[in-house]
């Protein structure tokens, strides 16, 4: 599915109603991971198009959707979420409806970043922001803003802007991981050798993270 302008995909976990407001005014089209349908029904959207196994869209939101919008991916190695932003093609994608219920799920969530760095993906979550780290990525943010950095597989990398510099560090899951770093600077800088980290913010700022990556 293509399109021009960022895309919000919606997932079937709980939502805050303002996210998804402010998701849409930022990335009009709105996608929906199966049951994520059901949910952008009860807050008053109905989803531009519908992404996966169709297991989980109640029989009442299928019947409301115009012929066409309901795309169905019969394979079963994936997850909704997987199926449904491997098969966008646009600028970026704000995720929300995928953390906060299944653990398992919200897990699921960080591997696809971790597999499908395009398009850029920016999960919301209750609190945060969760992306995965392009080779080079420019961040502006208010001094102090917390910045967390979490590998997914071996990897290091160089900052600048940041409390606790990352130069020298072999980030590694079980091993050694950036949890709660801070913006010593209005500009944070940071390289990567692999795109396997995630970068971790407070959920204010989306702003700063759309602009660095799309």
């Amino acid at each position: 599915m293509h399109s021009d302008t960022p895309v919000t995909l919606l997932g079937g976990s709980e939502v805050n109603a303002r996210d998804l407001d402010d998701s849409l005014a930022r990335a009009p089209l709105l996608v929906a991971a199966d049951s994520g349908a059901d949910r952008a029904m009860a807050l008053g959207y109905q989803p531009d198009r519908v992404i996966g196994d169709l297991d989980s869209i109640s029989a009442g939101t299928r019947a409301a959707l115009p012929p066409g919008r309901l795309i169905h991916v019969a394979e079963q190695d994936s997850t909704d979420f997987e199926k449904a932003l491997s098969r966008i093609a646009a600028p970026g994608v704000l995720a929300l409806g995928l953390t906060g219920r299944r653990t398992d799920h919200e897990l699921a969530a960080w591997h696809v970043l971790l597999r499908h760095p395009v398009p850029p993906c920016i999960v919301l979550a209750a609190e945060d922001i969760v992306f995965l780290a392009p080779p080079r990525l420019d961040l502006d943010l208010p001094v102090g803003t917390r910045v967390s950095l979490f590998p997914m597989a071996s990897v290091t990398g160089r900052s600048t802007g940041l409390c606790w510099p990352i130069d020298g560090i072999d980030f590694a899951p079980g091993r050694t991981i950036g949890t709660s770093n801070r913006a010593s600077a209005p500009r944070v800088s940071l390289t990567f050798d692999a795109r396997a980290m995630l970068v971790i913010l407070p959920k204010t700022q989306l702003s700063a993270a759309l602009s660095a990556l799309i």
